[in-house]
């Protein structure tokens, strides 16, 4: 198989850990590549990420606090299990551990930490594999919700006065994808813009929380990418929904990283590539609105439920203000990044 993907490829593997994403594209030769070479069912627009290790089974990582959703081959169950830091092993906890197969209803049966880590010892540990297609970590959230202009950076480039109260605004679950699933460029659409951001997900019910109470409330973290129609984001009288949250226009995952596996999440590099170029870079410290107030805020005004998800807003380098301006276009490749996190990568696909 090594062989056949450094032929593919135009390059050689590492012996070491690596990752090879390859696009499949809807034609014959996707067919082909599919049946003869990663022995997977032909699945519209796969992406298929390949875990390469020269590491011996018993070397490798066991899987942690690090959440995913995902299908087995052609199995249309959905499941639920963890994997390691270095993305080699995972274990699904949905399997025979008590733990509800969907990521929302397993929020709900409250687990610490400690006992999750307990069942995830109790479970089988298996390598990872070409037939994992990852799902969206969180499937049908009860709201998506986004903070505008959260970096100063990102209000620099655009001229702007940081904001005096957060600026909050929504997506719907329509728009969500998984971390290697394709961004459509709709039609009605000719400026398509990138947001890389980190995710906040909330563990329970929260309302009328205190700043210093409301990072009791994040279960953990994601990445987001928070694609945008800036044409459609400035008709209306600037209403940010239609630009916001037409269909794949929001990317997450790979996992969702329980809180207690990040330091600080306000010390956090994240960065964006278009096509291995690098266009946004910067640190989760530049929020000018940090998490804890975010929660604090917003539960002032509604009730937040298990699997709530915050985006915590983008850092500057946008395609919208490069100059000239820059936008997405049918074939680009989006990575998304974020330190201690993961990473995601998105292809731009056409209607």
């Amino acid at each position: 198989m090594a062989k056949c993907l450094t032929k593919l490829l135009g390059k050689r593997p590492s012996s070491r850990l690596s990752e090879l994403y390859i696009t499949i594209q809807p034609h014959t030769f996707r067919r082909f590549l599919m049946r003869n070479v990663l022995g997977v069912g032909v699945t519209p627009y796969l992406y298929v990420c390949m875990w390469l290790s020269d590491k011996k089974p018993e070397e490798l990582k066991k899987p942690t606090l690090r959440f995913i959703q995902f299908l087995r081959g052609n199995d249309e169950r959905k499941r639920l299990g963890v994997v390691s830091e270095d993305g080699n092993t995972f274990a699904e906890l949905s399997g025979g551990a008590c733990v509800s197969n969907d990521f929302l209803a397993f929020l709900k049966q409250g687990f610490s930490s400690q006992e999750l880590l307990h069942k995830i010892d109790r479970v089988q540990c298996e390598r990872m594999n070409d037939r994992l297609i990852l799902l969206p970590p969180i499937i049908n959230p009860g709201k998506i919700i986004c903070v505008g202009l959260n970096y100063k950076g990102h209000c620099d480039e655009q001229n702007k006065q940081p904001p005096t109260d957060p600026v909050f605004f929504s997506k719907f679950g329509n728009a969500l994808v998984g971390p290697l699933d394709c961004v459509v460029a709709h039609s009605v659409t000719k400026r398509l813009d990138w947001e890389v951001e980190l995710a906040v997900v909330i563990s329970r019910k929260c309302r009328h929380v205190q700043c210093k109470d409301a990072m009791n409330y994040v279960f953990g973290y994601t990445i987001a990418q928070d694609i945008s129609a800036r044409d459609w984001q400035k008709r209306n009288g600037g209403q940010f929904f239609i630009g916001k949250s037409m269909d794949t226009f929001c990317p997450i995952g790979p996992a969702v990283v329980h809180s207690s596996m990040i330091g600080d999440p306000h010390n956090l590099y994240l960065k964006c590539t278009i096509n291995g170029e690098e266009k946004q870079s910067g640190n989760t410290r530049e929020m000018i609105f940090r998490i804890d107030e975010l929660i604090s805020r917003l539960s002032s005004f509604l009730t937040l439920l298990p699997g709530d998800l915050i985006l915590t807003g983008t850092p500057k380098g946008v395609g919208m203000y490069h100059k000239p301006p820059q936008y997405l276009k049918v074939g680009d490749v989006i990575q998304s990044e974020i330190q201690c996190v993961g990473k995601m990568i998105n292809q731009v696909i056409a209607p």
